[in-house]
């Protein structure tokens, strides 16, 4: 509060973010100096196309000032374990849950940093279910407000020698087939590396595709799963932790990329020891994800619903 007092200070903070070291029209794409008005306007010497240090980013058309947006994010970056749409409405002060929940979604929209790093070296890649309560989805049952639904979700964990975890990355995936697991490994994981799975048949074009294949059967083996195959069920163990203790559960399974999204965020910078840095990467990172709107992601969630009913 300190550093971004002011709306000027906080806008002058992400300009230097979007634009390190000139401006760039984003219609035209020309490096210039842009003639600024007294709005806070933007317009392009070449196209004279208008715009804003805040538009096309998580902050566009926002009525909330950017100093909440900012202390919001020192706030989710300064805490480890995670933070709820309510807890946020209460450090801050907001008169909303709407805004604190919006708020949230669209920071998390923007901790996946495209382009980033593939996994390498030795890479554990399993499934696992996911348990939320899905209070979207009431039941019919006299008294039951909610019913517990089950994600599956794909995992991969860099394995450090001799030993720890390195980087980790997750996603939603309808089923275990081939057709969901090849891709996954494609996306996150370096041509070359070793990647390490059960005895599925899903996995075995892994060789076709450029990956050395080690397999662990674990049906009739003296070696239990967790012992084989540590990193995955480790991960998975805490994603079933963070996601009861920082919003009890209660996670929508069509949201649940975006939650996981953080946990990859913070499992992958746990060791961080500057909160500052948390800070300036994840708005390094809001000013170039596109924005989202609470209609956006009402209506998302609807047709998801839908979807699942039909």
């Amino acid at each position: 509060m300190d550093w971004f007092h002011t709306e000027q200070s906080c806008l002058d903070y992400l300009e230097k973010l979007r634009w390190p070291s000139e401006f760039v029209c984003p219609k035209c794409g020309v490096i210039s100096t842009p003639v600024k008005t007294s709005r806070n306007r933007l317009i392009c010497l070449s196209c004279k196309h208008q715009t804003s240090v805040t538009a096309g980013t998580i902050f566009d058309k926002t009525r909330t000032p950017l100093k909440v947006w900012l202390a919001a994010a020192w706030y989710i970056t300064n805490q480890k374990q995670g933070v709820s749409a309510l807890g946020l409405q209460r450090v801050l002060g907001l008169g909303s849950y709407q805004t604190a929940w919006t708020m949230l979604h669209r920071f998390r929209r923007a901790m996946i940093r495209p382009g980033r790093d593939f996994l390498c070296g030795t890479v554990e890649v399993d499934e696992t279910y996911i348990a939320i309560g899905d209070k979207t989805h009431a039941t019919q049952a006299k008294g039951r407000k909610s019913h517990t639904a089950k994600t599956l979700v794909v995992i991969a964990v860099e394995m450090l020698e001799p030993k720890g975890f390195g980087r980790i990355r997750l996603r939603c995936i309808p089923d275990d087939s081939e057709r969901q697991v090849i891709p996954f490994v494609q996306d996150v994981i370096q041509v070359g590396a070793t990647v390490h799975t059960d005895g599925s048949a899903a996995y075995r074009k892994l060789k076709d595709v450029g990956y050395t294949h080690q397999r662990s059967v674990m049906l009739g083996s003296d070696t239990p799963a967790h012992v084989s195959m540590p990193g995955v069920h480790r991960v998975a163990a805490l994603i079933h932790r963070w996601l009861l203790g920082t919003h009890q559960g209660a996670v929508q399974p069509d949201k649940l990329d975006y939650y996981l999204d953080e946990f990859v965020f913070r499992f992958n910078r746990r060791t961080s020891a500057s909160r500052g840095m948390l800070f300036y990467r994840l708005l390094e990172q809001a000013v170039v994800t596109t924005p989202v709107t609470y209609q956006h992601v009402v209506n998302t969630s609807k047709m998801a619903s839908a979807a699942s009913r039909s």
